[in-house]
């Protein structure tokens, strides 16, 4: 795999002012370094042990984020190392990162993902769930949460734009709600459907199929 210089630079002039987090599960901290030569500065990692691989080994200066499911046993290892965590989607999962923030004394920023189509094979809290969550988080003063993920079901792409709507609506639910949180950012979009989310309100965008070639 190797960087597609045109489409980054295409993809990151289409979306803004939202942001591209470069899904980079597959490429070594060398494609990263050219994303970032290609102005792409946020990088999504989906597992611990390949992110901090290339964590030790990547020198630039672009943005670590998480986007994958997180396992609690895992927390420790990149509380420090990233700036966002996308993923949180149990109430154990809540606990550990209050637990692994206060120890260091840092403050976490995270988004709670939403399960808003109620798909099996999916993680997150269900849309009726999220006040008793925010409740929750309310006793973790190590956390802030900057706003919701989510995942759209694989359909045809205008055919996900009632899940994203969903999804901000939600958000500005809670925002009216807990003003304490800044609950500004929507992270849902990916290379198949990520203008449709775009259209109705993203302003994080998960690309990573997009951005690359074969080589």
């Amino acid at each position: 795999m190797k960087v597609n210089k045109q489409a980054v630079n295409n993809i990151l002039e289409e979306i803004k002012p939202a942001r591209l987090i470069a899904a980079t599960k597959y490429v070594d901290e060398k494609e990263i370094e050219e994303l970032e030569n290609c102005g792409c500065l946020y990088y999504g990692e989906n597992r611990v042990q390949a992110f901090l691989d290339k964590y030790d080994k990547y020198h630039g200066s672009g943005h670590w984020h998480f986007i994958g499911t997180l396992q609690k046993n895992k927390v420790k290892y990149i509380i420090d190392k990233v700036e966002l965590i996308h993923s949180v989607n149990s109430y154990g999962l809540i606990d550990e990162l209050e637990k692994q923030a206060s120890k260091r004394g840092i403050k976490v920023h995270v988004l709670i993902q939403v399960n808003i189509a109620r798909e099996e094979s999916k993680h997150g809290f269900e849309e009726d769930e999220m006040s008793q969550v925010m409740e929750y988080v309310r006793k973790c003063p190590s956390l802030i949460v900057d706003g919701l993920m989510m995942m759209a079901p694989h359909i045809e792409p205008e055919d996900t734009r009632i899940y994203f709507k969903k999804t901000k609506d939600l958000l500005e639910q809670l925002k009216e709600k807990y003003p304490e949180y800044p609950l500004n950012e929507l992270s849902m979009g990916m290379s198949q459907d990520y203008k449709i989310a775009l259209e109705e309100g993203a302003t994080l965008v998960r690309i990573g199929r997009a951005l690359f070639e074969e080589e």
